[in-house]
């Protein structure tokens, strides 16, 4: 029977928790009362990234103190920042039972040398980075110093967990072995007699990459490797103010959202420009004006326009004037670093400069931010007049208002922390430069810029995820005033991998991976389920029950390339139309046929598989119940269209073809056990971006009975 006493109901009464997250916290220990869990069947808690797992971890402690349980030892990633903050936020909550001598809390490395009785006998609570040092000392702390601590209950949580990391390891030789860490966590849980094993994460996926129970070699011989699975899954409530990817790419396509106005396109070649000082491609006193920093300077100074609008505002409601964070994030090389936050500097250096000798050089830079802000801002408020924004503008630039710090290392963010473990904004204006030490679960407070150029070799799922800082508790108002600048390729990367988030979450809610299809080709050219470890994450695609999928970013090819292929599909679509706009059924290698010479048309410049595009296709119209259909499209056909190359206001590539009255919602009416493959031909004139051709757009909508389905256009060993 779980038993609420007054360690939780102090804890939720003082924090004032909602009744959702409530129902979760309790959940978990009630699974932990009647499920046995361990390393290979731990229990996890999903939450979504800066989504409040901190706080509910802290709940579940404290309502296992209240069940019997006498030590919570918590995990952390290997960073002293993200240890440091877990410890605030510990004895935040814990304040009046750790003065009371009901809690004792420690980090690992901190420990007296000898705790007397008195102290072992109340609840206990350590922290432990996750590397072998502090391991070692957490095993050798029961094992030899306190033995009988070893018979106490313990709840063992994993914060920031990958599952990628507990199980094994690729060696650069190709072989795999037991990772070192994993080990030692498995030694702690042996060493204690009653212990319950909590996994808190916001990036799950490795669940679904890892191989199946297997003999893999190891340096030590052989070792059987068996796959994590979770004993319970409970999932975190979202709070009502909660920021993530939906929004930032889901609402970005309406034009009526905040979101729609947040991204913007930052040039490959001024990514590289940050890389290293090179005066052949552009002077550091010329910051203000080159146009191969021209996305960031736009950012740096949005980012004061916007901080001063919110200021102004705060101002006029009589709350208080709040300090804003801006993060530059575009390589790991601390040379990098070093150049980026010379530039920005010299940035505002002339800025400062501008705001005491040249007001109308300042007063053209701040009017561009001020239009474009004013158009995000308008949907929600009017914003504040101009000249008032400028003055405040100049005001803060008079004053030396704006902070540049350097983040590239473990003491760096250290020094830089406040009471609370989140990193301090010390001046009005905060901008952070650093590389993959940001990403580590530190906590950005009112961060209102990210400017983002990471560029590895293959994304990886969990780690892009861990680098969204700018997700989180976000006012609409701060939202008004956020950028977000990247390259267009790295949006379209990070588009494509909220797509996956989503469909595994789903997956998650309605128990382990239900619902979800793996799927590939194999060397036969056959589309087939597959295990989950066959896909890599980095070239997957996501389908699902009422989503669109189309190339988009994209330019045709010329005249004389394209124009007996244009003719020929002509003939072939519309020959075989048999009422103008009226849906009509092709068999599948009809479809491969066109999208294939379609391909041929369009010359690329985003991201687009067109063979996973034809293998989905195959895959939905040949995995059906209905017999009669098996092996068919249902096919839509518009023409006469004069859709423009790239958005006109944000300067995007167009990605809406289809008309959701006239065209999608048919082709879902119709689309209910094979697909829909609507036909589009654009005329292509010169005026509006193209090359002055018509050419044929595809855009496929997925049977209304789709299950969710993970299309591996490569085949990945797991790593």
């Amino acid at each position: 029977m779980l038993a609420k006493g007054n360690f939780y109901n102090t804890l939720i009464e003082t924090r004032g928790d909602s009744g959702a997250l409530q129902e979760k916290m309790e959940e978990t220990v009630q699974k932990f009362l009647e499920n046995e869990t361990d390393m290979n069947k731990p229990g996890m808690l999903l939450g979504k990234i800066q989504g409040g797992k901190t706080r509910a971890f802290i709940g579940i402690i404290a309502l296992a103190f209240d069940n019997g349980y006498d030590m919570a030892i918590i995990l952390t990633k290997g960073t002293k920042a993200l240890a440091r903050q877990t410890h605030a936020r510990l004895k935040k909550d814990f304040h009046d039972f750790i003065d009371d001598d009901m809690i004792k809390l420690y980090d690992i490395l901190n420990i007296p040398d000898r705790l007397p009785g008195y102290i072992l006998r109340q609840k206990l609570i350590m922290i432990v980075k996750k590397e072998t040092n502090n391991l070692e000392r957490i095993i050798r702390m029961i094992v030899q110093r306190y033995p009988d601590l070893s018979d106490r209950k313990v709840l063992i949580i994993d914060d920031e967990a990958d599952f990628a990391s507990i199980g094994f390891a690729r060696r650069r030789e190709g072989s795999i072995e037991l990772r070192r860490i994993a080990s030692q966590i498995d030694e702690l849980r042996r060493k204690v007699r009653k212990s319950d094993f909590l996994e808190v994460t916001a990036t799950p996926y490795s669940l679904y990459l890892q191989p199946e129970d297997t003999t893999i070699p190891t340096r030590g011989g052989q070792f059987i490797f068996e796959p994590v699975r979770p004993a319970f899954t409970v999932l975190l409530p979202v709070y009502e103010t909660y920021i993530g990817g939906d929004f930032f790419f889901g609402e970005s396509s309406e034009e009526d959202s905040i979101a729609h106005y947040v991204y913007e396109e930052v040039p490959l070649e001024e990514l590289d420009a940050l890389r290293r000082e090179d005066g052949r491609v552009f002077k550091i006193e010329d910051c203000l004006t080159h146009r191969r920093v021209q996305v960031l300077r736009r950012g740096i100074v949005n980012f004061i326009v916007g901080a001063c609008v919110r200021r102004i505002q705060q101002g006029k409601s009589q709350r208080r004037r709040e300090k804003y964070s801006f993060v530059v994030h575009t390589e790991q090389a601390r040379g990098a670093h070093e150049w980026q936050v010379e530039v920005v500097a010299r940035m505002n250096e002339l800025l400062m400069y501008y705001a005491n000798h040249n007001l109308a050089m300042l007063s053209e830079l701040v009017r561009e931010s001020y239009d474009d802000l004013s158009k995000s801002i308008s949907i929600i408020d009017t914003p504040p007049e101009y000249e008032e924004v400028f003055q405040e503008v100049l005001t803060a630039l008079k004053e030396d208002s704006l902070m540049i710090r350097k983040v590239n290392s473990d003491s760096a963010v250290e020094e830089l922390l406040d009471d609370n473990g989140e990193l301090e904004l010390s001046a009005p204006l905060n901008v952070f430069i650093g590389g993959q030490i940001l990403d580590r679960g530190v906590t950005i407070r009112n961060f209102i810029g990210f400017y983002y150029g990471r560029r590895p070799r293959r994304f990886q799922q969990d780690t892009v995820l861990q680098h969204s800082r700018i997700y989180g508790n976000r006012p609409r108002e701060d939202l008004a005033v956020t950028r977000f600048y990247t390259a267009l390729g790295i949006y379209s990367t990070l588009q494509r991998i909220n797509e996956f988030d989503n469909a595994l979450r789903e997956a998650f809610e309605r128990g382990a991976h239900a619902g979800v299809v793996f799927i590939r080709k194999d060397s036969s050219n056959r589309i087939l389920p597959c295990s989950p470890n066959k896909i890599s994450i980095s070239s997957t695609t996501t389908l699902r029950a009422g989503m669109r999928m189309l190339p988009i970013g994209f330019q045709t090819d010329y005249i004389k390339n394209i124009r007996d292929i244009i003719k020929e599909l002509d003939i072939i679509i519309l020959g075989q139309m048999p009422d103008v706009g009226k849906p009509f059924l092709i068999e599948f290698a009809t479809a491969e046929s066109i999208i294939d010479m379609i391909a041929e048309t369009l010359v690329m410049e985003l991201d687009w598989d067109w063979e996973a595009f034809k293998s989905c296709i195959e895959f939905l119209s040949k995995n059906t119940e209905n017999e009669e259909r098996r092996g068919k499209i249902w096919c839509l056909v518009r023409t006469e269209r004069n859709l423009s190359r790239i958005r006109p206001g944000d300067g995007r590539f167009s990605d809406n073809p289809d008309t959701g009255s006239t065209d999608t919602n048919p082709a879902r009416e119709i689309a209910v056990d094979v697909p829909a493959l609507i036909l589009i031909r654009q005329n292509g004139s010169a005026g509006i971006g193209w090359r002055d051709h018509p050419f044929w757009w595809p855009v496929l909508i997925p049977p209304q009975r789709t299950a969710t389905m993970i299309f591996a256009s490569q085949t990945a060993d797991v790593d």
